[in-house]
């Protein structure tokens, strides 16, 4: 008899796509970029996934899918570094959070900014903010936007859900006027249902009241 194949199995293989995904997104000097890393990392994984389930020779297939689903992660994690940079850059407002997560970006507006207690009135003072936004959302127009609205747990929770939306609905509103094409959004509420933070203090209650603007690259 000769020599027996060693198949390597989904798990090896899996291991390899992670390897693949890393080695992808590392610059000459071993510095990976922050958030273009975990990109690629994820693409890379999804690539690697869908090459073990394709036809054919695996190892090739997870090869071949690692590479491709690496190279489209990482491009998309540079395309979200340069669009919170430059969102960063537009919005001059230190209580806006702009979080990029790798895979999207998570613009949080608080409460204190955006409306008055048991409000779904915009404050004049956050318009400027908003237009700087739908400009970036503009420049950055390969995207798709949910417009999320949160909520304390004080009050009743029915009261709660219908406010979240309304200030959502109230976001939506002005990104439309400001000329964010209404296909690409979205906007709803989630009321007390999804804090931060603990609703036990008033500082967590502070941070559970926002509005989440996430920002998700069109694949």
């Amino acid at each position: 008899m000769g020599p027996k194949m060693i198949h390597a199995s989904k798990p090896i293989l899996l291991v390899t796509t992670c390897a693949f995904a890393l080695a992808a997104c590392t610059s000459l000097d071993g510095d990976p970029r922050p958030k273009t890393t975990e990109g690629a990392v994820i693409g890379g994984i999804i690539g690697g996934i869908l090459g073990v389930n394709r036809p054919g020779n695996k190892a090739n297939n997870v090869i071949i899918g690692t590479a491709i689903g690496a190279a489209v992660g990482g491009l998309i994690g540079q395309e979200l570094d340069r669009q919170a940079e430059a969102l960063r850059a537009s919005i001059g407002n230190g209580d806006v959070s702009i979080v990029n997560t790798g895979s999207e970006l998570v613009v949080t507006l608080p409460e204190s900014i955006t409306f008055d207690t048991g409000s779904a009135v915009l404050r004049t003072s956050l318009r400027s903010d908003l237009v700087a936004l739908a400009n970036n959302l503009n420049e950055f127009s390969n995207t798709t936007v949910d417009i999320i609205g949160h909520t304390d747990n004080v009050g009743a929770a029915g009261f709660n859900q219908q406010l979240s939306a309304q200030r959502a609905d109230a976001v939506f509103a002005t990104l439309n006027s400001s000329g964010v094409d209404a296909s690409r959004m979205r906007a709803f509420g989630r009321g007390e249902d999804e804090p931060k933070a603990s609703n036990l203090s008033e500082d967590g209650r502070a941070q559970n009241r926002r509005v989440e603007i996430i920002i998700r690259p069109i694949q």
